[in-house]
């Protein structure tokens, strides 16, 4: 049985879960399969039913997990996966999605991402897109890793408008985003997905956060999703292979941290002054 979990709304009024599931860099180990497994199979189980994924992760190897991971599953799963910059012509990103739900052992994709710009027109992405959203093998489209000015261009291309979330680099640690883009997107009810939150697990070795934890009784990584999930129209996608965690990251949720505890994470790291290009990782 799932319980209930916070969400966040796609600019149609759809709502997703406000704490997901990541998958970077699984399904690559054999010996961390049944492990991974496991683990994405709780976060289900917890209400954390966005998963995502990608065609470049291990190079399909992660949407093969999934497949397996959730079997019997798919239907209580909003599932999301990315294509390739160079696979993202018209003709290629249909191609390149049908081989996506094939390793995924599924009919359609919930949300579909094109993983970062590259050197094929948008036009020719967004009439990819429509055309599998037509053809009901993709229930939504978006982009990730495009700042400001891309979102600018992406939403003046015909059918650009349709774009329903940017998955962008953001957490406690790399703020940028604030300055611009993030205001961009909430004013058209554009939630944003971000990845890493909690930085890849390099944040630094004392901080506010470290202070918050020890009060808290909870781990830093933990306070940091926190602070992730309390930023309104972001939702978060951290990625771990281990049950444990999955249990930790789920508790993150119930974390609220006071007025005192924000004003001691921005006096240590400091919202953006100005406009700061777009982290990738």
């Amino acid at each position: 049985m799932t319980t209930d979990i916070a969400s966040v709304s796609l600019p149609d009024g759809e709502r997703i879960p406000k704490l997901g599931q990541g998958t970077w860099e699984m399904g690559e180990q054999p010996a961390r399969r049944a492990a991974e497994i496991a683990a994405i199979r709780l976060g289900v189980e917890l209400g954390m039913t966005l998963v995502d994924t990608a065609e470049m992760y291990g190079d399909g190897a992660t949407e093969l997990l999934l497949g397996e991971a959730l079997a019997g599953l798919r239907d209580q799963v909003f599932l999301v996966s990315k294509v390739y910059p160079h696979n993202a012509s018209r003709r290629g990103v249909i191609a390149a999605c049908e081989q996506s739900l094939k390793r995924l052992k599924t009919d359609r994709l919930d949300l579909y991402l094109l993983h970062w710009r590259g050197s094929i027109p948008l036009e020719e992405t967004v009439a990819g897109f429509e055309a599998l959203r037509d053809a009901g093998k993709i229930r939504h489209w978006g982009v990730s890793n495009f700042d400001t000015e891309d979102m600018e261009e992406l939403i003046a291309t015909p059918g650009g408008t349709a774009c329903a979330t940017d998955q962008i680099l953001y957490n406690v640690a790399r703020r940028g985003p604030e300055f611009d883009l993030l205001p961009w997107l909430a004013e058209r009810n554009m939630p944003a997905m971000a990845y890493s939150p909690v930085d890849h697990a390099r944040l630094p070795k004392r901080s506010p956060l470290d202070d918050i934890a020890s009060a808290r009784g909870v781990s830093v990584f933990q306070v940091a999703l926190a602070w992730v999930l309390q930023q309104p129209g972001v939702f978060a996608i951290p990625k771990t292979g281990r049950v444990e965690h999955v249990r930790d990251n789920h508790r993150a949720l119930q974390l609220q941290l006071d007025a005192q505890e924000l004003a001691a994470i921005d006096s240590y790291f400091k919202p953006p002054p100005g406009k700061r290009p777009l982290e990738m990782l």
